[in-house]
């Protein structure tokens, strides 16, 4: 018996149109698109009619460039990789006016991305004056030493946040800013909203795309959302190989792991900290011949779990699906929806993809 980590990809396929309800979308397929895997999530995503794509790292970008030969595919760190860039057609972030008087010359022929700092202060320009010095700079020189400012973007870091004002006040910065640089500029491509910012509020006018991510994968952005606004094609699996009865005071595992209050049933599981699941995440139920049991121990290739007479060997184990979410767990203060995916270990456990 093996952990398994099982995605169902007419599931996922379908989520992506629920989703996203027509609107133009930028799909984030970062780290690997979220651990789902470069190869299936471009696929489902093209399929899906999404052909614009970004990433932080150039290697991904370069494999979307082989799986969508027609995609637009966007940098969202910056890269000094120039040749590669323009070669490949990928476009990038141009992250301050500093970066573009150290590399002004290598950008040309470039199809680069303003990025407006807002209140993340992760990357961007400070302010949008100096976006407008940058293309009055860019202007000045020969054409064909230009590169070319094809959108402008941000990110919003604040709008799964609701007790505090810093979505409101990043967002208006960002319109407000946007506003009037649409009124001497054209950009083919506007975005800044995420999953939570989109869920929201919509598609904000004058706007090309929402950049989306973790919506499309099946994980809810913040805890008041219903979960039928996205579903989790992803399963992770187990199998209970033993039960165990220890009677009340009796330790199990290493160093005491698991010690009993009274006398119990525990379930031994074939997952563990190895395969990627997170301690947080111990400190919860799993999900047996569909009712919740609880997790009492996490060692490195085993989980304890107290059961009872319903449960017995071969048995399957859930730890994720879309009856006992990676959502869900977030908002008990697992880890982000992200980190509970990037954790789960794809060397070890079994991949199955239907």
């Amino acid at each position: 018996m093996t952990a398994r980590w099982t995605l169902d990809t007419q599931v996922f396929k379908e989520n992506i149109q629920h989703v996203i309800q027509g609107q133009p979308v930028m799909a984030v397929v970062k780290n690997n698109a979220y651990h789902y895997g470069l190869d299936f999530a471009v696929a489902a995503f093209l399929s899906a009619g999404i052909d614009t794509f970004s990433t932080t790292v150039l290697h991904e970008a370069l494999r979307v460039r082989e799986l969508a030969p027609d995609a637009t595919i966007f940098l969202m760190n910056p890269s000094t990789e120039f040749d590669v860039l323009r070669h490949h057609r990928i476009h990038m972030t141009l992250p301050s006016l500093a970066f573009y008087e150290e590399y002004q010359t290598e950008l040309a022929g470039l199809d680069v991305h303003l990025e407006f700092e807002n209140l993340l202060h992760r990357s961007g320009f400070k302010t949008f004056d100096e976006m407008r010095e940058v293309i009055r700079l860019n202007e000045q020189r020969p054409e064909h030493e230009q590169m070319n400012i094809t959108g402008i973007w941000t990110h919003f870091g604040y709008a799964d946040e609701f007790d505090v004002p810093d979505y409101a006040m990043e967002k208006a910065a960002w319109l407000a800013g946007l506003g009037e640089m649409l009124e001497d500029y054209h950009f083919d491509y506007v975005h800044a909203q995420n999953s939570a910012s989109f869920v929201r509020d919509g598609l904000f006018s004058q706007h090309s795309h929402a950049r989306l991510g973790i919506i499309l994968y099946g994980s809810r952005p913040y805890s008041s959302l219903d979960e039928t606004i996205t579903q989790q094609a992803l399963t992770v699996s187990a199998n209970v190989i033993q039960i165990r009865e220890l009677k009340k005071g009796a330790s199990a595992g290493y160093s005491f792991a698991y010690t009993a209050d009274h006398d119990v049933k525990i379930a031994v599981i074939d997952i563990g900290y190895g395969d990627g699941i997170l301690r947080t995440r111990s400190k919860h139920d799993c999900l047996i011949n569909g009712r919740r049991f609880p997790i009492r121990a996490l060692m490195m290739s085993h989980l304890f779990v107290e059961v009872d007479d319903s449960v017995k060997p071969g048995d399957t184990v859930i730890l994720y699906s879309n009856a006992i979410r990676i959502d869900e767990h977030t908002f008990k203060g697992v880890g982000a929806n992200s980190e509970q995916l990037s954790a789960l270990n794809h060397h070890s456990l079994k991949k199955e993809i239907l």
